[in-house]
């Protein structure tokens, strides 16, 4: 397992795994198709790593003659990065993303709307998979909904959070639900891969008679702040801010003003309803319950396990992830830590195919600059406090009703390891409604899956599986209508 697996700056319990921090990409691909037909449009997919994903998105422009290319990597908060020499000569296409040391390939079998094959850059070797998406609808071939949307701009502090309030257009005054968003830089509508699960959330909700509240994230698209020195108790803060200021709209229910949250979102919603007797429900939408710690070590096993890794490798890797937490939360042996990525990554690199060496033009930099990355965020106030928080410690403290849900095929936050502890602690606070449910077949954004892997994310459809939204709604709409 290299040094990579281990944590960098795109690493959470959302999957802001993000190994490629510099990439120049080629693709091969055979198709009957013409060059043109081949590659115009938008793909979007995945370089599927061991127990990670990068997601990755093209855009194809131009003609054959002169072809022109954007890439997106989202993870990395990359949009629209030019690309050269694009050329698509059947049976191959070939694009470059100059980047820095190092050489990503790609090798792909064009079949119908998908591209899959293998990937190879420096010490990694993965497969990818793309798949052609559907333009999306003009704005004016949308039709406006049936209810109220308004832009706000809500205070904590210096930090100032833009959002949309819908609320129906009839009645008054709602119910309100507050969505919480997971780990990482999010925008309001919690988009992954095109998947825009709060949007179509906070559809659902208002047409069914709550107004509600979803912001963008610390230092993403209209709000200040920087998620980088804040914490998740920060983030309970901006949703008390939240909460106050629907208590001052008209058309909300004061005492009916309720949190969402998603991942990491559910550990902000506990924490929340936890200080804040004012919150008058909690939907937990595959929420941790047990430490983060016990979550990053959960996931490099249960990932590591389907991406074929020996027991041996993922071993070693839980063993330095353990001196890892040991240095943050020690706060001293910095040093020490580092010089061990680095021999990590120095063995690693021993290890790769010579032909994959020779694409390496500064072995030393590259190896120096991947390390500084992974430093850096393991040198964050996000990540000492995520790792030593428990939010068992906050569940058992709630009184308001609460529904908690989780997928099945969850690798990111697993049921297994989450639904008893969950229960158990939400029963300590002799609170009597309560309602833990497991959802078959569906993965850690609730969508319907096959293995449940992140790497499948970018490829499934852009939906919730069929029913979720009823079962939130409902039980909602029992307690609040």
């Amino acid at each position: 397992m290299t040094c990579s697996r281990i944590f960098d700056e795109e690493d959470t319990m959302n999957t802001r795994l993000g190994v490629l921090a510099v990439l120049t990409l080629f693709f091969f691909c055979s198709t009957s198709l013409t060059a043109q037909t081949l590659v115009a449009g938008e793909w979007e997919g995945f370089i599927a790593l061991p127990g990670m994903n990068l997601g990755i998105a093209v855009h194809f422009g131009g003609t054959n003659d002169s072809l022109q290319a954007t890439i997106d990597i989202p993870m990395q908060m990359a949009k629209g990065l030019p690309l050269r020499n694009v050329r698509a000569a059947l049976p191959s296409v070939h694009f470059e993303l100059p980047a820095g040391p190092g050489l990503a390939l790609f090798d792909g079998t064009a079949a119908g709307d998908s591209i899959a094959g293998d990937f190879r850059q420096g010490s990694v070797s993965a497969r990818f998979s793309l798949r052609r998406t559907g333009a999306p609808k003009a704005e004016a071939d949308v039709p406006p909904p049936p209810y109220r949307e308004e832009e706000v701009v809500i205070a904590n502090g210096d930090v100032k959070l833009a959002g949309t309030l819908s609320t129906p257009k009839a009645g008054g005054p709602f119910p309100a639900a507050i969505l919480l968003t997971g780990s990482g830089p999010q925008n309001r509508d919690e988009e992954i891969f095109g998947f825009k699960p709060f949007k179509i959330l906070a559809d659902h909700l208002t047409r069914n008679g709550f107004a509600v509240l979803r912001c963008d994230d610390r230092g993403v698209g209209g709000s200040s702040g920087d998620m980088k020195t804040s914490t998740t108790a920060d983030f309970s803060r901006d949703a008390l801010a939240m909460h106050a200021f629907l208590q001052t709209r008209r058309e909300v229910k004061r005492s009916m003003i309720g949190l969402i949250g998603h991942s990491e979102g559910a550990e902000v919603a506990a924490m929340t309803a936890a200080v804040s007797k004012d919150v008058a429900f909690v939907v937990l939408l595959a929420g941790p319950a047990i430490p983060g710690d016990s979550t990053i070590l959960s996931q490099i096993e249960i990932l590591g396990r389907m991406g074929g890794e020996s027991d041996s490798n993922i071993t070693h890797g839980l063993q330095m992830q353990r001196m890892v937490f040991a240095t943050v939360r020690a706060q001293k042996g910095w040093d020490q830590l580092r010089e061990m990525l680095m021999t990590e990554m120095r063995r690693s690199l021993d290890r790769m195919p010579s032909e994959q060496k020779a694409g390496i033009q500064n072995p030393d930099s590259m190896i120096a600059a991947r390390v500084d990355l992974q430093m850096n965020a393991l040198r964050t106030p996000w990540f000492a406090f995520f790792i030593s928080h428990d939010p068992a410690a906050d569940l058992a403290k709630i009184r308001c009703p609460v529904f908690a849900l989780f997928g099945e095929l969850d690798k990111q936050v697993s049921p297994a390891l989450n639904v008893q502890p969950m229960s158990a602690a939400l029963s300590k606070s002799g609170n009597h409604d309560v309602q833990v449910v497991t959802i078959s077949g569906v993965n850690h954004l609730f969508q319907k899956a096959v293995t449940g892997s992140p790497a499948e994310y970018a490829g499934l459809e852009k939906k919730f599986s069929d029913g979720l939204l009823e079962q939130v709604s409902t039980w909602l709409k029992k307690r609040f209508q």
